[in-house]
């Protein structure tokens, strides 16, 4: 389970990285659960429900003569926000509930994400974003005792790792804006079956490439879970947190 990951703390790299504007304050580097982060959704009303692979072409007539051009392609507009670390599902009652909750609410299964009472309504709803980071953290037991390991890219480059977002309102318009990291099997992956408790499955985070994220975003419900798969071995590096 990813409970710990590295934000970013060079303002270059949301731009670079993600096309958006970096905060004016860059936050915490270490981020745990209830802890705030950022992360990246569409701005309402600017996604297209589907993102064509190819750019548009002129459009001939039967002579094949171009009769007209199709209007160019505004791609959505994304939006950086910032929102607490673990989920609080819009149906939690109190704040102190939303408390509780949302320690054990830093991930959520893509294999139940449709179905599961705590993160139904958010992936149902569209309500998909990408949580910029340096690096994400797992315990290595080989050793025989837990030692906290850093996981990146091998290139050094920020990754855009897939999450559900919510909005809770409680008592007195009390907010609480909330994510989570979507996780897969890593029984099988080259390097983080290594890592977590033995005897126990692997999970690692959703990481996104660069050119799905829109898609990714913008997808209807069952196109996104396509986007659900391990992130290459050879893509990625391990080191001991220090």
């Amino acid at each position: 389970m990813s409970t710990h990951y590295e934000s970013l703390q060079q303002s270059a790299a949301y731009l670079d990285g993600f096309n958006v504007q970096a905060p004016l304050e860059l936050g915490a580097k270490d981020i745990w659960p209830r802890k705030p982060g950022f992360f990246i959704r569409h701005v309402p009303g600017t996604a297209a429900p589907n993102l064509p692979e190819e750019p548009a072409q002129p459009l001939p007539d039967a002579q094949g003569e171009v009769i007209a051009t199709p209007p160019e392609l505004v791609l959505p507009q994304r939006s950086l926000c910032v929102g607490q670390f673990g989920l609080v599902p819009a149906w939690v009652k109190s704040a102190s509930d939303a408390k509780l909750r949302s320690t054990k609410l830093v991930n959520a299964r893509h294999e139940t994400v449709t179905t599961s009472n705590n993160f139904r309504v958010a992936w149902l709803s569209g309500q998909r974003c990408i949580v910029p980071m340096m690096a994400f953290f797992e315990d290595d037991y080989r050793p025989g005792k837990a030692v906290p390991t850093r996981i990146s890219r091998i290139d050094g480059k920020p990754m855009g790792a897939a999450g559900v977002w919510c909005r809770w309102v409680g008592a007195g318009d009390e907010e609480i804006i909330s994510f989570t990291l979507l996780t897969v099997n890593a029984n099988s992956h080259a390097l983080m079956h290594r890592y977590q408790n033995p005897g126990s499955e692997k999970r690692m985070p959703v990481i996104l490439s660069e050119g799905a994220y829109d898609a990714y975003l913008s997808a209807r419900p069952e196109k996104a879970k396509e986007f659900m798969r391990p992130f290459g071995a050879e893509r990625l590096r391990a080191n001991p947190w220090e």
